[in-house]
């Protein structure tokens, strides 16, 4: 079963309040790519930077549909 927005938006919320720029995830997040191989680059991304939270989230987010991610970032 795959994540929701509603589940996940908490986890977005607390990780801008540590990455204000979006840290590993702001391809994601901010610049509205929201395909399977940019989900993919940030998992790697954050997993390259040891960014714990991103890594948990990116898993997260690379399991929701393109519709899901793009409300992701609308709604932060």
């Amino acid at each position: 079963m795959r994540p929701t927005v509603p589940e996940v938006m908490p986890l977005v919320r607390r990780y801008y309040e540590k990455h204000p720029s979006g840290g590993s995830l702001h391809i994601l997040l901010d610049d509205g790519n929201v395909s399977d191989s940019d989900a993919d680059f940030c998992l790697k991304a954050a997993t390259e930077a040891g960014d714990a939270d991103g890594v948990e989230l990116a898993r997260l987010v690379a399991q929701m549909s393109r519709t899901q991610r793009l409300k992701l970032g609308a709604n932060r």
